[in-house]
């Protein structure tokens, strides 16, 4: 009997094929998330892509809409159970990808859906001081975030705020009774990183607030 490996080939190219086409919308579904078009995540979902379909690094789709504040699409994917606090590889959340961006009706919405405002290490407040959004802390402290939460290296979301300069948000947690003393366990402190970065004017704020 004569092997013939025709049909064999024939099936090689179908699963070839089939894997070309999933890569395809697996990458449809990123870039739609991404983009907040949300008839291409409505479509893709409902003809069963995993409404919590992540990237290489462990983003959710919850988490690049969150990124990028596209609040039709969270809302779609909140309503397909979409997993509100699920973290990427580096231990981040949605509601923490918002608040880096300043995204604040999306801090809001994840914030009622569940999302936690804070969690052991790297919290929302850090994420959202760093950015400078003032308005993002104040919701955060609102609901119940840690004014002095610290990172795993011992960093304060006032240290945060005082090293790239954002006085606004300065002014906020110190109102809020953040600690002007704390220091990381690099011996950092707020007052220390607003120097470094030439910020004599927020130097002073911290001085004024205790900070040695």
């Amino acid at each position: 009997m004569v092997f013939n490996p025709l049909p064999y080939i024939a099936l090689l190219f179908v699963f070839l094929g089939q894997a070309a086409i999933a890569q395809h919308t697996f990458e449809d579904l990123l870039r739609a998330a991404k983009n907040g078009e949300i008839d291409t995540v409505r479509g893709l979902v409902s003809r069963c892509m995993d409404p919590d379909t992540a990237d290489p690094a462990g983003n959710t789709l919850l988490m690049i809409a969150a990124r990028e504040g596209q609040l039709e699409v969270i809302k779609y994917l909140a309503s397909q159970k979409a997993r509100i606090r699920a973290q990427n590889g580096a231990g981040e959340t949605a509601i923490m990808s918002a608040s880096l961006k300043g995204h604040l009706e999306v801090v809001r919405f994840l914030n009622a859906s569940g999302a936690e405002v804070s969690q052991p290490g790297w919290a929302p407040l850090h994420y959202c001081a760093w950015g400078g959004h003032t308005e993002v802390c104040r919701f955060l402290l609102d609901h119940g975030a840690s004014v002095d939460a610290l990172s795993p290296n011992g960093t304060s979301a006032l240290m945060m705020a005082a090293r790239p300069g954002h006085a606004a948000t300065v002014n906020l947690l110190l109102a809020r009774s953040a600690n002007p003393s704390i220091r990381n366990d690099s011996d950092a402190t707020a007052l220390s990183w607003a120097l470094k970065s030439g910020h004599a004017a927020i130097a002073d704020r911290l001085r004024r607030a205790g900070a040695k």
